[in-house]
């Protein structure tokens, strides 16, 4: 199954607060199903630039306490399922999670799942969950 590592907190944001873009410098013929992998790399400053895109970006965000966010593992699951593309200053998209100067991936049927332990790797990569549980 193909899995795409999101950087906390914005993985938290796409699994429990209805982030429904994943802004992306590069494209993907990709769509269908995949699972949500939260990277293990997060600094403060990272943090608090999600925190105010996301209340800039969608007047609803509530800022709230964030329990502590897993990193290092799956922690969702979605279906992409279109890719927006880049367009600039004048975005009219409709989007509000979407990043006019990057690639916007559409996710559709988001889900939480239990946290599996994973080491990441760049852009989709594959994982056979069902090789990883047998011992």
């Amino acid at each position: 199954m193909k899995v795409l590592s999101l950087r906390q907190p914005w993985a938290h944001m796409v699994v429990h607060q209805g982030k429904n873009i994943e802004n992306r410098k590069w494209n993907t013929c990709f769509r269908g199903e995949f699972l949500i992998h939260a990277a293990k790399g997060m600094t403060l400053a990272e943090y608090g630039d999600a925190v105010a895109f996301a209340a800039n970006a969608v007047p609803s965000f509530v800022r709230r306490p964030i329990p502590e966010l897993r990193r290092g593992g799956i922690i969702g699951a979605a279906t992409l399922v279109d890719v927006i593309p880049p367009c600039g200053a004048a975005c009219t998209c409709g989007y509000r999670w979407h990043m006019p100067a990057q690639f916007g991936f559409v996710l559709a049927n988001v889900r939480a799942l239990p946290f599996e332990p994973l080491v990441g790797s760049l852009g989709l990569f594959d994982h056979d969950r069902a090789a990883a549980r047998q011992p």
